[in-house]
Order: C-alpha cells, then sequence, then structure tokens
C-alpha cells in the first residue's frame, strides 16, 4: 500500500513538472494597461471626436498596443480624427458598432486588445 502511494505521489509530481506546474511562473506578460498611466484603468469616461485630457491620451496609448498596420498615435490628448479611425477600426475588430464613441465596451477592447483582426486597416 505504502509503495502504491509512492509511485502515485511519483507519477504525480513527474506530470506536475512535465506540464510546469511545479515551479511557480514570475513572469507575468505586459499588458497595454502597463505602459499607459495617464488615468486609472476604473476612469473610463465617454469619449468622442473633438474630446481633450488625460482620458483621450490614455485611449490613444491604449490604442498603440495594436500592432500591425495601423499607425501608433502620439498621446497628445486631442480625440482628432486618427483617433477617430482607429477607433472605428477597433470597434470593427470587437464585433462592435463602428460609432467612434468611447464607451464601456469600447474602453474593454482597448484594455484588452484582440490578438488578430481580420478586417483590413483603412488607408
Amino acid at each position: 500500500m505504502r509503495r502504491n502511494r509512492l509511485l502515485t505521489s511519483a507519477v504525480t509530481l513527474a506530470a506536475t513538472a512535465l506540464l510546469g506546474l511545479a515551479a511557480p511562473h514570475t513572469a507575468v506578460a505586459a499588458t497595454p494597461a502597463d505602459s499607459c498611466a495617464y488615468v486609472s484603468p476604473d476612469f473610463r469616461p465617454t469619449l468622442t471626436y473633438g474630446d481633450t485630457g488625460a482620458a483621450v491620451r490614455q485611449a490613444q496609448c491604449l490604442s498603440n498596443a495594436w500592432g500591425g498596420r495601423p499607425p501608433k498615435l502620439a498621446p497628445d490628448g486631442i480625440y482628432g480624427t486618427a483617433l477617430l479611425k482607429k477607433i472605428e477600426w477597433i470597434q470593427t475588430c470587437h464585433g462592435l458598432p463602428a460609432s467612434g464613441v468611447v464607451g464601456a465596451r469600447t474602453w474593454q477592447s482597448l484594455y484588452h486588445p484582440a490578438l488578430d483582426c481580420y478586417v483590413p486597416y483603412p488607408s
């Protein structure tokens, strides 16, 4: 009986080590919010074209987490044409209406970007 428990423990330990669960992982993937600290991640006001301020800077910075063809935006705090175009594209990638209004669902998309977007970025 003791031998069975020892064998079971050895198999469990080996399987755990094989799966990488035995040692704690200290590396944590960086999130877009880690590099964007213009406002608290909990501050998510509705933004529209023409708005200005720190929340717009946050949206601009978070939009830069999207790789590929979309241009990187300088976080100048002005919701202009470039941010509008990018927000509409991000909304489309997430299956949201492309309104250009940064509301709760768009903020969620900015903080948790899609891994891939198969919608071409408008030229």
